[in-house]
């Protein structure tokens, strides 16, 4: 199917470049150099631009449109949309645009910034040298205006700063506005561009201004905003001055004691220090990649007067008033509250598992993530490109990747094995058995490539090419005693064997889902799996085969899965409440759930409303909008404060404590005698408890 009738137009600076192919094992040596990506061709905004003339009476105006790495569409002059969602080359997505309310009758100009990143990382599948961008207008159904030789096109020199925050996850936006642009002159076309379109267009973000709730003069030259809450989020500046004068721009999730306020070298090890760089008169500068941020500073030269400052929020489709919660636990409203605003704010065109550090969908956060983005919204598609995403790494390996898309290699064997889980997930939302067989295939191929590390009883043994996980940070593994280091060494341990088992399981649902015959392999691997790791003696898992050590972790996924031996609920259950919270916020979704497998709904109700230290209410407490990367502050090294892995009681509350299914059935509600809940959930209407 040929989606675009236009052709893929690219900077002449990028003409007869070979591409660069960034993907392989993890554990592989890259198949390029550090040197092979010039240095100059990096960081890039190209701006290509062209006319179109519409008559009277012109009727809906469209524009179907992706570029590589990202874009930013105005019409006239106003800003139209933005995208694509990241994805593989040949699978690449596109947006349409209704750009109806941006032209007129007459001449109309067309213009894109196209920007190209060239760093390898989570967010794009960038550095791989491939650039430009792809276009149709359509008027009254019929195509007036294609991408190809006759676009212009210049780079933007405003962009100066060559340094970067995260995990190389984006360029600093040094900006000097005094830099004009270079001529325009006439694009180059790709004519052998590989790019294999996506079927269908992606969803658009929700874009949107708000201005800061508080502003607070520090200086005769500083000024503290406050965005009320953390947001994800560009800038906007309007400022006059003279050539030369100069705007220092600090973000920050926090605030701290000095005198600038904002404590823009962030926790979670991004340093949020930007130049504005003002040219003579009026200059409105409009930030182009995005940050995590509540609090700003601004440090103004001498003689600069700010005009306006605002922040353009985005994030996936969302509508704050489809899931409310109400409850007379005001602790349970106040949860429910942070991790919403985790999710929200962490989805972006994925599910990000923060939008500051990273910015890359994470399959294991998917697990936790997705679930709630459903419920909250209602809106399966994020749940199922994420789905798609994941089954299209297998390109690269059939065990499937961490981050997909992106053009850093991580592998984790952990999150690997939860790829059915996701499926099964999609089912209950959707019904939709087409898309489970069309997925069973990479299920199949996935368990195929753990099947290598098999012993002769079907345990895996020294699963040595992903890293073995279990939790993290380190620190919050419950001493499980395991030698986790990278490359894993030899020996059988508990909770990736759970994994394994879960998703055997898993897929013999699958195909008793489609009708297809198989094996029990899942009650030979439950029964194997019991007999090596529960210490029928305690009533408990150990965490490897001869340990004698229990710890939470080896105790939470077996009851998740619900393969525990028969007649130990409560002895299981017990373990895990005298543990308590000792895990990472992740592994509290699979905590959580695995309690109600048990029948101990209350239990976790109360792990969900507790006020410990390591608790949602701990983040609260110390301050936080969103949910947190860990139980606090200084849980972690690098803790990021908006992180959607955190969001586990919202599945765990709407699921397992109101009793609400997916397909919009009920079952049996535990919500604890002395609360009351009123809910409202998408497909559910209004309910009270």
């Amino acid at each position: 199917m040929n989606i675009f009738k236009g052709k893929w137009i690219i900077p002449a600076e990028f003409e007869n470049l070979t591409t660069i192919d960034v993907f392989h094992r993890e554990h592989e040596k890259p198949k390029f150099s550090k040197d092979e990506h010039p240095e100059n061709l990096k960081n890039i905004h190209m701006i290509a631009v062209s006319e179109f003339a519409l008559g009277e009476n012109f009727g809906k105006v469209t524009v179907k449109i992706t570029a590589d790495d990202y874009f930013k569409l105005y019409i006239n002059g106003k800003f139209a949309g933005q995208g694509p969602t990241p994805g593989y080359y040949f699978r690449y997505n596109w947006n349409e645009i209704d750009i109806t309310e941006f032209v007129h009758s007459g001449a109309n100009e067309i213009r894109a910034d196209v920007y190209y990143q060239g760093l390898i990382n989570r967010v794009w599948n960038s550095g791989d040298l491939r650039i430009g961008m792809i276009c149709d207008v359509t008027a009254a159904e019929k195509v007036i205006l294609s991408t190809d030789e006759n676009w212009k096109y210049t780079i933007s020199q405003n962009y100066i700063s060559r340094r970067t925050i995260g995990y190389d996850t984006q360029f600093l936006e040094d900006y000097d506005a005094r830099i004009p642009l270079p001529p325009f002159r006439s694009v180059s076309v790709n004519e052998h561009t590989d790019y294999t379109f996506a079927p269908e267009p992606q969803p658009m973000l929700d874009i949107y201004e708000i201005k800061p709730a508080i502003t607070e003069k520090l200086a005769e030259n500083m000024i503290f905003f406050d965005f009320g809450h953390e947001i994800t989020a560009t800038l906007n500046i309007s400022a006059a001055g003279k050539d030369g004068d100069t705007i220092t721009v600090l973000c920050g999730e926090e605030t701290d004691d000095s005198e600038f306020k904002t404590r823009f070298k962030m926790r979670c090890n991004c340093e949020y220090l930007e130049t504005i760089t003002l040219a003579d008169g009026e200059n409105r500068i409009c930030q182009y990649d995005y940050k995590a941020f509540r609090y700003v500073t601004l440090i103004l030269s001498e003689g600069v007067s700010l005009t306006e400052i605002t922040a353009t929020v985005r994030h996936a489709p969302f509508d704050d008033k489809k899931c409310v919660i109400e409850s007379s636990d005001k602790t349970l409203e106040s949860v429910f509250e942070i991790c919403k605003n985790g999710v929200k704010f962490g989805s972006q065109e994925v599910f990000v598992d923060c939008p500051s550090r990273e910015k890359g969908q994470y399959a294991g956060d998917c697990t936790v993530t997705s679930a709630s983005y459903t419920w909250l919204t209602g809106d399966v598609r994020m749940l199922r490109k994420a789905i798609e995403n994941q089954a299209q790494s297998c390109f690269i390996d059939d065990g499937i990747m961490a981050v997909a898309p992106g053009s850093l290699m991580q592998e984790i064997a952990d999150y690997s094995l939860q790829f059915p889980l996701l499926l099964l997930k999609y089912y209950e939302f959707t019904s939709n058995k087409k898309f489970l067989c069309r997925m069973l295939p990479v299920c199949e191929k996935m368990l195929a490539y753990f099947n290598k590390y098999s012993r002769e009883d079907g345990l895996l043994d020294g699963v040595s090419g992903k890293w073995n996980l279990v939790d993290w940070p380190a620190n919050l593994r419950d001493n499980y005693d395991f030698d986790l280091q990278k490359p894993i060494g030899a020996g059988c341990h508990n909770v990736i064997n759970a994994f394994y088992v879960g998703a055997v399981g898993n897929v013999e649902k699958i195909k008793d889902i489609l009708g297809i015959p198989h094996s029990d392999e899942y009650s030979r691997l439950s029964e194997t799996f019991n007999r090596v790791f529960f210490d029928y003696s305690k009533g408990v898992y150990v965490d490897s085969e001869g340990s004698s050590h229990s710890s939470l972790h080896a105790n939470i996924i077996a009851p998740f899965y619900g393969f525990h031996p028969c007649g130990y609920d409560d002895k299981i259950a017990d373990f895990i409440v005298e543990k308590g919270l000792c895990c990472g916020v992740y592994m509290s979704y699979f905590l959580l759930k695995s309690l109600c497998r048990l029948n101990r709904h209350n239990d976790a109700y109360n792990f969900i409303v507790s006020k410990a230290e390591n608790s949602w209410y701990n983040m609260i407490r110390e301050g936080g909008t969103t949910c947190f990367e860990a139980w606090g502050k200084d849980k972690k090294a690098n803790t990021s404060l908006c992180h959607p892995w955190a969001s586990a009681p919202i599945s765990v509350i709407i699921e397992d404590i109101l009793g609400l299914n997916p397909d919009g059935t009920r079952c049996e509600n535990h919500v604890p005698e002395n609360v009351t809940i009123k809910a409202k959930i998408p497909c559910h209407g209004i309910l009270i408890f």
